[in-house]
């Protein structure tokens, strides 16, 4: 019987082990998601929120601000053409009615074993490059390693965890990734877009240039003239039009970005016709600024386009490597003396909702007390994080709204003196050095002067010292990248799926890499690896939990004095455009609408038609 039993365990245990082995064998696929399943079989044709039979042709006109003086968008050098993004492709394409999903675009198919310890792709047999050569395996892994090398900080954190990059063959290329948990690594891989590496023999991709480089994608440079405006054409022979990720995509026949100074121009120029699509950022605009015959006419359109995107968040943030910014109760108190009710209410229209997480509108956002979950990632770190991560829920300090905020004052007060800050002269000083307590906001959009002038003047209130620059946005671009500034305004976005890019936003080698995305200057072991732990979350529910216990000690850190977000897009279009019946879960895809037959003839009649007669 012994022997009988003992035959069978290890019959069973062999059964088990081929079972698991052949469990854990990589199988190519037609796309893959971060957690859970695809929604979109193998045989899918498009996407739900496009309109496959949308007609191809038109012209719109868009609109940017500031300048351009280079086509090399992946460099930390010069201001690169918007739109630029759109002559190249990328392995794989992104589901924007999935919360982190992708599809293959370059490549055909995608294999990645159960711990996603590497990825494999294989490029598409037609996939060609505008000169007609075939894009290559070779092409991928240059790309991969040039980027690393020579590009933005950013591809060094982002691509930080990948091993190494080979071409297997004239179509296959393996990333290989180093140990440690991070199953976000083959979608980011997928994200890679590839630039054709016999163009760039000869040239010095670390250099900015405006010689229109070579790429694969649906568009092409067409004319252009330096810092002030830029076409781009649809290419007839686009190898990938009638892919399952393009087919109701790419519907402009020509696409022209017009530079502007400033946005008091950029709204008066939409309104006159001289482009056509908007994405409005000011809640004064968006009450005020449209109050014109073609909008009542329904010429121009305005619309609240709602979605579920995450908001991340939006501030004042603090520039750590300034000493005066490094005491948590000093920059607590600087919170004290923004008034969002009152903003929300003078300002903004009523419009906005205050924002108090880094993960705002999600299922990712710290509330209440920590949860079990999150306890357990945050126990290890009691007394090296602040006592109010596990005692009280968070939330930006409050007023009326009728601007008297003595109370906020008082309590700002009191945490300065906390800090060794003093009142002498009615000016807040350092009360060992007699150092004055004074610093710089820095602005790119003058529409944030309005916002930023008031909390100046309560500041100064306090004793503190507070001047508000605006520059031009070459100038902004250089001294953000230099870390040279006090105090910024910036907008940290968030996707469904956070993951490495949080080493970026937050992590310390990123806060002393020139270039680097960590504003503030964030340099806390605590920080470190509770990132590291959100990146190597093996399911959604430990995800949520992660990003949660994460949430907290930013929040509680007092980097930021938060902002505001809406719910919806405010868009501002003539009316030129047919547009999806379907608005995916991530908001309005614009490269998804196209312009009517006939549209831009009417247009023209019909802005004739507003203009006064004359006498």
């Amino acid at each position: 019987m012994t022997r009988a039993i003992a035959a069978r365990t290890l019959a069973l245990l062999a059964a088990l082990m081929l079972f698991h082995a052949a469990g854990a064998r990589a199988e190519p696929a037609h796309g893959i998601a971060m957690h859970g399943k695809l929604k979109y079989g193998p045989g899918f044709t498009h996407f739900d929120y496009v309109n496959p039979d949308a007609p191809k042709g038109g012209t719109v006109r868009l609109a940017d601000q500031g300048t351009f003086d280079s086509f090399n968008g992946f460099i930390a050098k010069g201001n690169a053409a918007p739109g630029i993004g759109g002559i190249y492709d990328s392995l794989m394409a992104h589901a924007a009615d999935e919360p982190f999903s992708e599809y293959g675009l370059l490549a055909e198919s995608v294999e990645t074993p159960p711990d996603r310890s590497w990825v494999r792709f294989r490029l598409r047999p037609e996939a060609r490059w505008h000169d007609g050569k075939p894009i290559t395996a070779d092409d991928v892994v240059w790309t991969f390693n040039t980027l690393v090398e020579q590009g933005q900080p950013f591809y060094r954190f982002y691509y930080g965890s990948v091993e190494k990059a080979e071409a297997e063959d004239a179509r296959t290329v393996k990333f290989t990734f180093k140990p440690g948990d991070n199953r976000e690594l083959p979608l980011i891989m997928g994200e890679l877009t590839v630039l054709p590496r016999h163009y760039w023999e000869g040239r010095d991709f670390a250099k900015t240039s405006l010689e229109p480089p070579l790429g694969s994608g649906p568009y092409r440079v067409e004319e252009f003239e330096p810092g002030r405006w830029i076409t781009y054409v649809r290419d007839p022979d686009y190898w990938g039009r009638d892919l399952p990720v393009n087919v109701g995509t790419n519907n402009f026949e020509r696409i022209r970005y017009d530079m502007y100074r400033n946005e008091i121009v950029m709204v008066e120029a939409l309104k006159a016709g001289a482009y056509d699509f908007r994405s409005e950022n000011s809640s004064k605009n968006w009450a005020t600024a449209y109050n014109i015959p073609a909008v009542d006419k329904g010429l121009l359109v305005k619309l609240e386009a709602h979605h579920n995107r995450p908001q991340g968040m939006q501030g004042f943030f603090f520039n750590l490597r300034r000493p005066m910014f490094q005491d948590r109760r000093v920059r607590a108190a600087l919170g004290y003396a923004f008034d969002f009710e009152w903003s929300n209410r003078n300002l903004f229209y009523g419009q906005y909702t205050r924002t108090r997480s880094y993960f705002d509108n999600s299922d990712m956002a710290a509330t209440g007390l920590p949860g079990p979950e999150e306890l357990k990632l945050l126990e290890p770190y009691r007394g090296r994080i602040p006592d109010e991560v596990f005692t009280q829920e968070y939330n930006p300090p409050k007023t009326e709204g009728d601007g008297r905020i003595r109370d906020n004052l008082r309590v700002a007060d009191r945490l300065l003196k906390e800090a060794g800050w003093v009142i002498k002269d009615k000016k807040r000083v350092n009360a060992k050095t007699g150092e004055p307590l004074a610093f710089e906001i820095l602005l790119v959009m003058p529409a944030f002067e309005r916002i930023s002038l008031p909390y100046a003047k309560n500041l100064q209130r306090l004793g503190v010292d507070v001047t508000v620059r605006t520059v031009d946005s070459s100038q902004y671009i250089e001294r953000r990248r230099a870390f040279d500034y006090d105090v910024i305004t910036n907008n940290f976005g968030q996707s469904f799926s956070p993951g490495n890019e949080q080493r970026d936003f937050w992590g310390s080698e990123s806060a002393k890499r020139r270039g680097g995305r960590n504003f503030a200057g964030i340099q806390d072991p605590v920080v470190d690896e509770l990132v590291e732990k959100l990146i190597a979350a093996p399911d959604r529910d430990s995800l949520v939990a992660r990003c949660r216990a994460l949430d907290r000690v930013l929040q509680w850190g007092y980097y930021a004095v938060p902002h505001w977000h809406i719910t919806y897009d405010r868009l501002v279009f003539w009316d030129k455009f047919g547009r999806p019946a379907v608005t995916p879960l991530q908001g309005t895809v614009f490269g998804s609408w196209w312009v009517l037959p006939d549209a831009e003839e009417r247009m023209e009649r019909e802005k004739k038609g507003l203009q006064p007669a004359k006498e």
